[in-house]
């Protein structure tokens, strides 16, 4: 379609362009170009301008600018009387520098950089202007992609650097900055190799070599050094950053604090030693329980219920452990537990201190409650109404200095109580294995209507906080397999 008009006239003798080529060139340019008189009249626009503005204005009549409205950068609507190609015309100068949005019939809007040119006569009178309309689109994309990416950057937990292929940091995060310490004006300019240990630093010329080849590396863990020079696990992702021509110039590194990870990885190995550990020791329990269960055992049946109870009572000290990772329990914890299953825990009265108990006491005190309350249940206070149990432990000086702990279980008011077997199994627990594996002393006594079992033992093989001798577990097993 052939755009030129009449009035085109005036502005064709003021470009002094040669016919008909000059408009065939100003036609088949790929940028938006409009040409208006002196009044501010469009005169002429290419197919660049029409596409740019989403519809064609009327020759002759429409003033200033094509476009169908127009806004300042800032979004604010502009009215076409200020858009710059009028100022030029106005004012009667070049405007430059200046930008504004266009948007079209649709709604769409397309910014754009104006640059109107004011065109005179051979005697210098201005005779009207040409105005070229540079869509800058893609620019403002990028720059808002770019804007956004930044902002993610300088948001990011992660140490997020860049370098170019001489390891020198070009650019550095606040997440690198809380990570290694060091500042952005400290840290750019100065080579990676400062974040490496000396015992690492063949890493940094195999991953450049990578780089180089245009590779990532991904999720490698390493570890790297603080600028107070402690040293940080890290999980290091690295990639090539390529210029326009595709040639790699430098690389991208992530890098992200798993020390945390690496801890509690950690605790888990350790507490899975220490669960093994335990466990051994367990098996060795629960198969002197079975030797020696089957020998006082009148029949299967019996058997199969004492050994059942006395498993589960395992079991029970083993959840307090599980729900505590480890740690311990308390003894009012670990008594409640044990004494539960059997009810009427109404006349049981408890009292003591608070102690976290570790878990070697855990399992071996909670056999002695199982064994104390399985009694009992049998022939004591909690097979009938009317009696009671006290359960007291308290913290005591021994005559060397250290702290030892007492616990005295006391039922009174029950049924008469039998003569208690030096070779029971309850009182074998009670009296040798418990104690041994506590390293302390324990006595079982009967009473008119009752028993009493004292247990003294040094805290430090008791509490969790004690220091105690990983060998006593071993030595209260051996002290039930003797039985």
């Amino acid at each position: 379609m052939n755009i030129l008009q009449p009035d085109t006239v005036a502005a064709r003798g003021a470009l002094q362009i040669p016919e008909p080529h000059g408009y065939d060139v100003l036609q088949a340019l790929p940028a938006a170009v409009y040409i208006t008189d002196a009044s501010g009249k469009i005169t002429f626009y290419n197919e660049a301008a029409a596409a740019l503005w989403g519809h064609r204005p009327q020759l002759g009549k429409d003033e200033w600018c094509g476009s169908w409205k127009l806004f300042w950068p800032d979004g604010r609507p502009m009215k076409h009387e200020d858009c710059p190609m009028a100022v030029s015309l106005r004012e009667g100068r070049d405007v430059r520098g200046g930008s504004a949005i266009a948007e079209r019939p649709d709604g769409t809007r397309v910014p754009f950089l104006p640059f109107p040119t004011l065109l005179r006569d051979a005697d210098g009178k201005m005779t009207g202007a040409l105005n070229m309309l540079v869509d800058i689109s893609g620019q403002k994309q990028r720059e808002e992609i770019e804007m956004r990416l930044s902002a993610i950057v300088e948001s990011s937990e992660d140490a997020i650097i860049s370098k170019d292929l001489d390891g020198v940091i070009a650019s550095w995060n606040k997440g690198a900055e809380r990570l290694f310490g060091y500042t952005e004006q400290e840290a750019i300019g100065r080579r990676i190799t400062m974040l490496i240990p000396e015992d690492r630093c063949n890493e940094e010329p195999s991953i450049i070599e990578r780089i180089r080849k245009g590779d990532r590396v991904d999720h490698y863990e390493t570890v790297r050094v603080r600028k107070d020079g402690s040293l940080v696990h890290i999980s290091l992702s690295v990639s090539p950053v390529k210029d326009h021509a595709g040639r790699v110039v430098g690389a991208s590194k992530i890098a992200r604090d798993i020390t945390e990870r690496k801890e509690s990885q950690h605790r888990i190995l350790m507490l899975m030693r220490e669960v093994n550990h335990r466990v051994k020791n367990q098996y060795a329990v629960i198969l002197s329980m079975i030797r020696e269960t089957s020998k006082r055992s009148r029949d299967s049946f019996e058997f199969e219920n004492q050994v059942r109870d006395r498993i589960m009572a395992l079991a029970r000290s083993h959840d307090l452990l599980v729900l505590a990772e480890w740690r311990g329990a308390t003894v009012f914890e670990l008594l409640l537990a044990q004494v539960k299953p059997f009810g009427n825990e109404d006349c049981i009265t408890m009292s003591g201190p608070s102690i976290v108990l570790q878990p070697n006491a855990v399992q071996y005190l909670g056999i002695a409650f199982h064994e104390l309350a399985t009694n009992s249940s049998k022939y004591g206070v909690l097979s009938a109404p009317g009696g009671r149990i006290t359960v007291e432990w308290k913290i005591e000086a021994g005559t060397d200095g250290k702290k030892n702990f007492c616990l005295l279980w006391t039922e009174v008011d029950g049924p008469a109580v039998p003569e208690v077997s030096e070779h029971g199994f309850g009182r074998i627990v009670l009296e040798k294995v418990t104690p041994a594996a506590l390293g302390g002393k324990g006595a079982l006594t009967r009473l008119p209507n009752g028993i009493l079992w004292t247990l003294r033992t040094p805290m430090t093989y008791l509490e969790a906080t004690g220091d105690a001798d990983d060998r006593v577990p071993e030595l209260a097993a051996e002290a039930l397999a003797k039985v």
